[in-house]
This record gives structure tokens, C-alpha cells and sequence, in this order.
């Protein structure tokens, strides 16, 4: 079964959706434009049910086959939010909104689930209930721990769920997947290193926080270099060093350094986040100083269930006739918290050549909608066939 005809018929139509919101992007969970619109066009396509306000302003479409008697439902889920990014592509249906744009595709992810939804509303071939899931707040807010949260897989009794995710740099609408962990979790740590500013041409009075801080900086990454059993994976990232004063004569009082640390195994986790503690906190001791160390664990590793893995590379050959291991990935994804509540398995799909994701010339690849709806409907068609 290749891509379906109908979504090369829809294709243009679907085009539009994209771009009208790529003009229009919206951040975390204020997506109040982007859910309207969503529930606007579920209805319209004739869904059972369309509920709003699950997580906040996530939206979620029941769409009942011809037959319910296998009893089975099925999720699809798509992002909605974009990035506190300026758009720089110069596209004539670029972001309208300055400092906003939808640098990683979530537009696209949504028109595409959109496009699906119209189509399995059309023609309900299927035994079974499949339930559209069109979620906000990936990018940092957490907005699949909020609908999962909110009860959405025992409200909607969930039993597998599905996601996808467009990737630059592989051909355009080409697949690749693995199983088991996929996605990295994502901690957020902040470190406040105190010491005792002064002067800058008397150094000897004071416990210098920028020369503190940076051998903190330093010093975290041995954990991965020699913590670390080599087979394991951890990045450790500071990502901001920032100073109590501004002045060029002055040693500060405080520093604050802010970062993540991503991992694939919760044991690993674990170790990473002691032996960081460890060392920021010896660390300034050392130099007569102190730091105080917030660790939050943020999103949890993604982890595909086997079986639907499998059934899902399966999906993606019959589509385009071909799926690839995929890369581990050691950003991070929401869509965690949802494979946690339910098994079921996270696919990506090329995006052509271009700019990566999170960069301000980054734009989706409209010719890859057809594979991507095609995928997902028949996710549903081939998991729960028509009698």
C-alpha cells in the first residue's frame, strides 16, 4: 500500500493549514489560535467527539470505525507549539509574530494528523476507535505530562499510542525507527556558586566566583569522560554563565550557572545527578566558596514499546517501502510521558535537505505530508482492520 491517493487530493489543502499556521505561531501552552482551529476542522470532518481543554489547550477528536467490535483504540499524537525563535527563511507565510516561529515542525506534525483525521473520518474502514491527540507544550512545558495527567488514556481509553516526528538531513518522507530507549530525558540544573566579591585589581581579598564557577564548568564534564561506564551515553551542558555584576572592575558576589543533562538510562541518571552535586559543591569548597545545586528532572527517557515498534517499521515499508534503524537521539521528547502510560512507538520521517530543527532558517517540507498522513492512517487501518 503506498501513499494513499486521497492525500495527494488533500495535499494542497493540507499545504494551506501548514503554512496558515507557521504565519501564525504560538508558544508553550498558549495555543489558544492554533486549538481553535483544530477543533474547528475535527468537527467539520464529522468526528464522534471533540474535547477541548485536556492539559490546558490540548484537543483531542474520537473517530469510531464501522465497526467497534474489536473493542481496540488507538492514539495518534501531534504537537502544536513552536519556539521563542526570529524567523529568518524570508517565506511569504512566514512567522507574523516577532520573536515566534515554528522551528521544528510542529505544524507541520498537526496539519499532517489533521489530514488523517479528515481522511479516517471520510471513510472509517477500520474495527475500532482511533483517538487524535493534537498536544501544546513539547518544547519545554510538558505538555504530554499534562494530558496524560488529566486522565486523557482513561478518559478516552487509550490502548497503544503513536507519534512522529519530521527529521532533516534524511529524504524526504523516508522512515526510521528503533526500539526500546530513543529519546533522551532531559534535566534542568541550576548551580548558584557564592563566594566574596571585591575589587578586580585585589583579587587576594576576595573568593573569585568566575574562577570557582568555571572550574566547575570544567570539572562536570569528567563525569561523562570518567564517571561514565564508555557503552553508556550522557551529555552534560552548561548553557549559561551569569555574573551578579556586569562591571568590568568588579569580582562578583554570586554566579549562576544554568544547564541540562541528558541520559538514556535511569541508572545513569541517577549517578550523573549525585556525581554533579558532588563536584559543584566540592568544587567551590575548594576555593573557599559555596554552590547550591537545583536538579529537576524534566522529561523522562523516551522508550518505544518492542511490538509496536516493530508494527510501525512495518507500516512505514508498506508506505514507502522502506525503514531504517534510527539513530539513538539525545534530545529530548514529551511524548515520553505518554509511551510511560501507554505501550506504543515514536517514528521519524525525512524532511529533505535544509536546516535542522531549533534554527532560524528551518522550515517543514510540505512534500512530505502525503507519506506522513498515509503513515498514520494506516497505523489504524492495518492495527485494527475492517471486518
Amino acid at each position: 500500500m503506498p501513499v494513499k491517493n486521497r492525500f495527494a487530493e488533500l495535499h494542497d489543502t493540507i499545504t494551506e493549514w501548514r503554512r496558515d499556521m507557521h504565519a501564525n505561531p504560538e508558544l508553550l501552552f498558549d495555543t489558544h489560535r492554533t486549538s481553535a482551529m483544530v477543533e474547528e476542522k475535527l468537527k467539520a470532518f464529522g468526528c464522534d467527539e471533540v474535547v477541548t481543554g485536556i492539559g490546558r489547550t490540548g484537543v483531542v477528536g474520537v473517530i469510531k470505525g464501522k465497526s467497534t467490535a474489536s473493542g481496540k483504540v488507538i492514539g495518534l499524537r501531534a504537537d502544536m507549539d513552536a519556539l521563542p525563535i526570529e524567523e529568518q527563511t524570508g517565506l511569504d507565510y512566514a512567522s507574523t509574530v516577532p520573536g515566534k516561529m515554528h522551528a521544528c515542525g510542529h505544524d507541520g506534525h498537526t496539519a499532517m494528523l489533521l489530514g488523517a483525521a479528515q481522511y479516517l473520518a471520510e471513510t472509517r474502514n477500520f474495527d475500532g476507535t482511533v483517538v487524535v491527540i493534537f498536544q501544546p507544550a513539547e518544547e519545554g512545558g510538558g505538555g504530554g505530562r499534562e494530558m496524560v495527567d488529566d486522565g486523557m488514556m482513561d478518559r478516552f481509553n487509550v490502548q497503544e499510542v503513536y507519534g512522529l516526528h519530521n527529521w532533516p538531513g534524511a529524504p524526504v518522507g523516508k522512515f526510521a525507527i528503533r526500539s526500546g530507549p530513543f529519546f533522551a530525558s532531559a534535566d534542568l540544573v541550576e548551580i548558584e556558586v557564592e563566594g566574596k566579591g571585591g575589587h578586580a585589581a585585589k583579587p587576594h581579598e576576595t573568593i573569585d566566583t568566575t574562577v570557582m564557577a568555571s572550574h566547575i564548568v570544567i570539572a562536570l564534564q569528567t563525569i561523562a569522560s570518567r564517571n561514565l561506564d564508555p557503552v553508556e551515553n550522557a551529555v552534560i551542558s552548561v548553557t549559561s554563565f551569569e555574573t551578579s555584576s556586569k562591571a568590568f572592575n568588579v569580582i562578583p558576589q554570586k554566579v549562576t550557572l544554568k544547564g541540562t543533562v541528558r541520559t538514556l538510562n535511569p541508572a545513569v541518571q541517577d549517578m550523573v545527578e549525585k556525581r554533579l552535586k558532588e563536584i559543584a559543591e566540592g568544587t567551590a569548597a575548594v576555593f573557599g566558596g559555596v554552590a547550591r545545586v537545583t536538579y529537576k528532572r524534566n522529561y523522562p527517557v523516551m522508550i518505544n514499546s518492542d511490538e509496536q515498534t516493530a508494527f510501525a517499521a512495518e507500516v512505514a515499508k508498506s508506505v514507502t517501502g522502506d525503514c531504517e534503524e534510527a539513530d539513538l537521539v539525545m534530545g529530548s521528547e514529551d511524548f515520553a510521558f505518554m509511551l510511560n502510560a501507554r505501550p506504543g512507538a515514536y517514528i521519524l520521517m525525512g524532511n529533505g535537505p535544509g536546516a535542522s530543527v531549533h534554527h532560524p532558517e528551518y522550515n517543514f517540507n510540505d512534500d512530505a505530508i502525503p507519506a506522513g498522513c498515509s503513515w498514520w492512517s494506516e497505523i489504524v487501518e492495518q492495527r485494527m482492520p475492517a471486518a
